[in-house]
């Protein structure tokens, strides 16, 4: 299955600007989303996404920008809606990341760390933690390659289940996401794209 388009940062905000932009699909952990996220967005967390991509499907039928912190799980996103027949996806490319340093216009809320920095935390940690308790209990030393083979596996095939895990914490919740509170937001801003037009 061929890859999802990419849109570089500067072209989207010509787009925003214009008053023509696609929508844009956030698919970061609502804690991430509610941290830094481009206005106008909608948070559709990744792995709300991937268990509800019919229904969200169902309501995407313009052009749509996947975001993410760098554009792995964006392209991991695109995959998903492009097997559920949606064509018209596209990555940011860099995403957040790549959009912040450009300096365009983000709307901020309380400070979080991002997913990608609390899997380096939780993993360096338990890798130093066994490593040092190797000395006392060699045994220990397995767990730290455990966690090295977890990373390595993570890296071959795009996903991580630390990351997975961690995105359930309440931490990275943050506000309410459901498929119903999704779906409600993506035809409440059809409508009034709709009533605007007429």
């Amino acid at each position: 299955m061929s890859s999802s388009p990419i849109i570089d940062a500067v072209e989207l905000n010509q787009l925003k600007q214009a008053g023509t932009g696609p929508r844009l699909i956030d698919v970061r952990t609502p804690g991430e989303f509610e941290t830094a996220h481009i206005p106008g967005a909608y948070n559709v967390p990744l792995d709300l996404l991937r268990e509800h991509r019919d229904e969200i499907a169902q309501h995407l039928d313009e052009d749509v920008v996947l975001v993410c912190r760098s554009g792995q799980r964006a392209t991991t996103a695109g995959q998903t809606l492009r097997e559920a027949g949606l064509p018209n996806v596209s990555i940011l490319d860099g995403g957040m990341t790549a959009w912040q340093d450009k300096g365009f216009a983000v709307r901020r809320g309380p400070q979080r760390w991002d997913l990608e920095r609390q899997v380096r935390l939780v993993a360096g940690s338990i890798v130093l933690s066994s490593v040092l308790g190797s000395i006392a209990s060699p045994k220990l030393k397995w767990v730290a390659a455990g966690i090295g083979a977890g990373l390595t596996t993570a890296a071959l095939t795009n996903t991580c289940a630390m990351g997975m895990m961690l995105a359930k914490l309440p931490y990275n919740r943050g506000a309410s996401c459901d498929a119903q509170s999704v779906v409600e937001q993506l035809i409440g801003s059809k409508q009034s794209l709709s009533g605007a037009l007429a």
